[in-house]
C-alpha cells in the first residue's frame, strides 16, 4: 500500500528497475524545471488548466465506460454528475478567480515601522504528489491538481490500482496534452505505490483510508514532506424530535446510496430519537426500494469495487445479526444475482450497538446502522466519544437545537437538513479533522494550500529603522519608547 513501511530508498541510484528508473527520473526532471522555471504566469497557468478540462471533455464518455468497467457496474449518472461536472465546475471557477488569487496581498504594516509596506506574496510549492482513490477516480484524482495547476505547481498523480482501466486512459490522455515536466500520470504497480509516498514533493496529497493515510504521513515525514490528507471515518447522521421524518429518510436514502455508499462522506449511521427508531428506519427502507427497486440489475445502482470488499460487507452485516441487530434488506435481497452483479442489498441495521463490527469502522458500502437516543445531549455525547468525522449530518426545524450540535461537536465539515452538499461548494474548503484528515484544498483554498504565501517587507528609503543600529545611544531610548507605546 502507499506509505508502506517497507519503502524503498528511491534517491538511492543503485540498481533499479525500469518503473523505478521511470518514476524517479520523471521526478527529477519536474523538480529541475520547477526550480528554473518556479512561477509560471497567469496565461501560463489559465492553458493548463484549458487542456485539463479538455482531457475530460474529449473523453468524457471513454472515461464513465472505464470507470464502469472497473467498478463491475458504475451509474453512468452518477460519473457524470458526482464527477465530471464536479471537475468542469472546479476549472471553471478556478479559472474565473485565478487572476485574482495570484495578486499580491495588501498587508497592515504597524506604526512603528512607518513608512513602509507589507504584501503577501502567492509562489508554487514547486512539484506536488497525489496519491488517488478508486472510489470517484476522476474526481478526487484531479480536483486536487486543478488547485495545484492554479497555484502555478507541477503535479505528478498515482492512481489507485483497484481502477486500472480509469488509470490508464487518464495517464493515455493526460501524455496526449502535456509535457511529463507539466502534468504526470504514473502506472498503479505495486512497486510504484509503495515508494511514491517516499519521494521529497514540495507537497503530498493522499484520498483512502485513515490506516493507509497514517502510513502515507509517516513515509512523507521523513522528507519533512507537508501533507493534505482527505481520509473518513463515520459520518454521523443525528436525527432531532423536530425533524420531518419523511423528508430526513429520503435525504439520508440518497446520501447512503450514492456510489452504492462508496463515499467517505456518506451517513455512516444515523442517532434517532428511540420512540421514532422503528418508523424511521422503515420510512428509511421505502425511500430506498423507491430510488433503486429491488433488482440488482438496475442500472441506476452501483457495484461494489471488489469481491473483497463485498465479503467484507457481508461480514459486518452477519456480526450485527448475531449480536441481536434487526436487519431490513429490500423483498429480494436473498436473490443469487445480487452477488452474480457484485451488488450489495441495501441494508439497514436497526438497533446497532457499540459493540458491533460495523460501529468499529467505516462502512464504505450500502449499509446504515440506526441507533436510539434519549436525548440530544446523549447523540452529542456519542458522537464526540469517538474519532472526529470526516462529515456530520442534522436534520431538524428547532435553531437552537442544530446551533447546539454544531457548536458542540467537530467535524470536517456539515451540511444541515441533507446530505453530501457541503462537499460541493466551491467558496468552502473540503478537508478533515484528526483521525478524519488534516489540509483542505477546493477553489481559493485549494490555491492557498498548494501555494507559499510568503511575507515580504518592503523598507521606505526615509525609513527610520536604521535608529536600531549600534551603537546604541539616546536614540534607542526613544525608540523604544515609541515601539511600547505602540504595543
Amino acid at each position: 500500500m502507499p506509505g508502506s513501511n517497507a519503502v524503498p530508498n528511491v534517491l538511492d541510484r543503485s540498481p533499479r528497475s525500469v518503473l523505478m528508473g521511470a518514476l524517479e527520473d520523471g521526478f527529477q526532471a519536474m523538480v529541475t524545471r520547477s526550480r528554473t522555471e518556479p512561477a509560471p504566469d497567469l496565461s501560463g497557468r489559465l492553458d493548463r488548466l484549458a487542456r485539463l478540462r479538455a482531457v475530460v471533455a474529449d473523453n468524457e464518455e471513454r472515461f464513465r465506460q472505464a470507470i464502469s468497467a472497473d467498478f463491475g457496474h458504475r451509474c453512468a449518472v452518477e460519473t457524470t454528475i458526482a464527477e465530471a461536472m464536479m471537475v468542469y465546475g472546479e476549472i471553471r471557477h478556478a479559472t474565473k478567480h485565478l487572476k485574482s488569487w495570484m495578486a499580491p496581498q495588501r498587508i497592515a504594516t504597524a506604526l512603528q515601522f512607518l513608512p513602509a509596506r507589507n504584501r503577501l506574496i502567492p509562489q508554487p510549492l514547486g512539484v506536488v504528489g497525489i496519491i488517488a482513490p478508486w472510489n470517484y477516480p476522476l474526481q478526487l484524482t484531479l480536483a486536487p491538481a486543478i488547485g495545484a495547476i492554479a497555484a502555478g505547481n507541477r503535479v505528478i498523480i498515482k492512481p489507485s490500482e483497484l481502477a486500472p482501466r480509469f488509470a490508464g486512459l487518464l495517464r493515455e490522455t493526460v501524455a496526449a496534452r502535456f509535457d511529463a515536466t507539466e502534468l504526470l500520470v504514473t502506472g498503479v504497480e505495486d512497486e510504484i505505490a509503495k515508494a511514491f509516498a517516499s519521494l521529497p514533493f514540495d507537497h503530498l496529497v493522499f484520498t483512502g483510508s485513515t490506516r493507509v493515510g497514517r502510513l502515507v504521513a509517516e513515509a512523507a515525514g521523513r522528507n519533512l514532506t507537508p501533507v493534505t490528507l482527505e481520509l473518513g471515518g463515520k459520518s454521523p447522521a443525528i436525527i432531532d424530535a423536530s425533524a420531518d421524518l419523511d423528508e430526513a429518510a429520503e435525504r439520508i436514502a440518497y446520501g447512503k446510496l450514492l456510489n452504492a455508499g462508496q463515499t467517505c462522506i456518506a451517513p455512516d449511521y444515523v442517532l434517532v430519537p428511540e420512540a421514532s427508531l422503528q418508523a424511521f428506519a422503515e420510512k428509511v427502507r421505502a425511500q430506498m426500494r423507491r430510488m433503486f427497486g429491488t433488482d440488482p440489475a438496475n442500472k441506476d445502482y452501483t457495484a461494489i469495487i471488489s469481491d473483497r470488499h463485498y465479503a467484507r460487507l457481508e461480514g459486518l452485516v452477519a456480526d450485527a445479526a448475531q449480536r441481536g441487530a434487526r436487519i431490513l434488506q429490500p423483498a429480494q435481497a436473498r436473490d443469487p444475482n445480487w452477488k452474480a452483479h457484485r451488488k450489495f442489498p441495501p441494508t439497514l441495521i436497526v438497533g446497532a450497538t457499540a459493540d458491533m463490527a460495523v460501529m468499529q469502522e467505516e462502512i464504505f458500502g450500502p449499509v446504515l446502522p440506526v441507533l436510539g437516543t434519549r436525548s440530544p445531549a446523549e447523540a452529542i455525547a456519542f458522537v464526540n466519544a469517538r474519532d472526529r468525522p470526516l462529515a456530520l449530518y442534522w436534520f431538524g426545524k428547532d435553531d437552537a437545537a442544530r446551533d447546539e450540535v454544531l457548536a458542540r461537536t467537530v467535524s470536517g465539515g456539515a451540511t444541515v437538513n441533507d446530505c453530501l452538499f457541503h462537499f460541493a461548494q466551491a467558496n468552502q474548503p473540503m478537508g478533515g479533522v484528526g483521525a478524519s484528515g488534516t489540509g483542505a484544498y477546493h477553489g481559493e483554498w485549494g490555491f492557498r494550500t498548494f501555494s507559499k504565501l510568503k511575507p515580504v517587507f518592503y523598507r521606505s528609503t526615509f525609513n527610520r529603522l536604521a535608529d536600531l543600529y549600534p551603537p546604541y545611544g539616546g536614540k534607542i531610548a526613544r525608540l523604544e519608547k515609541l515601539m511600547r507605546f505602540m504595543s
